[in-house]
């Protein structure tokens, strides 16, 4: 169980630097070892403050993965090698290290996944000592194979969670086979599987949940897995009748997530220590029975993938 620092840059609402350090110390506490960042969440301010928790807790022996390209043009020319020096250096900087644990490339254009001058550049950053490994982040599951396919790639970044179930089919299957790591990234679809909201649900103006629910801002998959919110509470309440006692909805959306072949982390976000806490806990509960994986791919297969199975 890892940690997912976006809402640390203040993309998800208003987050202080004690309020976000106070999670980054629950989740060590909570025995988290992996955090993903990236150099755009609120503009290096997620890694900046991530950097001062690497200054402050060092017995923790955190990997830290964090990722490049978005700040730049969407545009396959920009991702050279001297644009990934510079990027790089920036979130060495930003978190006070040397050399960087895991650096992904962060939903680029489609077209740099098959780029041989890209990998080259990238196995030049591990050569000059840079970084000490690379990955992929991706929208797509055809992004994931063509990234899976390539011998340097140490890792691929997925949607992945009970509402977006078609990286089970190939995705994964194929990072086992190529000894990739998986890093499931929006585990409870933004919110919408913690079983918390209703269709009167309001949030706020400055979160991504109210304002790129069409897209607008970056792909609309980043926001409740791609799932139009009224159907996602609806499916959300058909799946609360597998939660045990003195369990929760999201616990048992994050076992489901853990339990599947081939996962390597899950990195879902948290807006203050208690919600870290409870994330962390849920790979104490048992493994969900095959009765409540079928309900929960029932459920998918009736309302969730008409809307998302095709697109990504």
């Amino acid at each position: 169980m890892g940690l997912g620092a976006w809402q640390l840059g203040a993309d998800w609402g208003e987050v202080s630097e004690a309020e976000a350090l106070s999670i980054l110390n629950a989740a060590v506490d909570a025995g988290v070892t992996f955090i993903d960042t990236a150099d755009v969440y609120g503009d290096g301010r997620s890694e900046r403050v991530i950097g001062r928790l690497l200054r402050q807790r060092p017995e923790a022996d955190l990997m830290v993965a964090t990722k490049m390209g978005r700040r730049a043009p969407l545009d396959p020319s920009e991702h050279n090698l001297d644009n990934y020096r510079a990027w790089t250096d920036r979130s060495r900087e930003n978190l006070g290290v040397e050399r960087l644990d895991l650096v992904q490339l962060h939903c680029p254009p489609t077209p740099v996944y098959s780029s041989d001058a890209v990998y080259d550049a990238l196995d030049t950053l591990v050569e000059e000592g840079r970084i000490a490994a690379y990955g992929v982040s991706v929208e797509t599951c055809a992004e994931a194979l063509t990234a899976i396919a390539r011998p340097g790639v140490a890792t691929v970044q997925i949607i992945l969670n009970a509402f977006r179930c078609k990286p089970l089919e190939e995705v994964l299957p194929a990072a086992v086979r190529a000894g990739v790591g998986i890093i499931a990234r929006v585990p409870l679809a933004s919110g919408l599987l913690s079983g918390k909201y209703d269709a009167t649900t309001e949030f706020a103006a400055d979160d991504h949940r109210t304002y790129n629910r069409d897209g607008s801002a970056f792909d609309v998959g980043e926001t409740f897995a791609g799932v139009d919110f009224a159907t996602g509470v609806e499916a959300a309440s058909r799946l609360e009748p597998l939660v045990p006692p003195k369990a929760a909805l999201s616990q048992v959306a994050l076992r489901w997530v853990l339990d599947q072949l081939g996962l390597s982390v899950v990195i879902p976000g948290a807006r203050n220590p208690v919600q870290v806490w409870s994330n962390a806990s849920a790979a104490d509960l048992p493994r969900l029975s095959p009765g409540a994986h079928d309900e929960i791919r029932a459920v998918y297969d009736e309302l969730i993938r008409p809307q998302v199975h095709d697109r990504w």
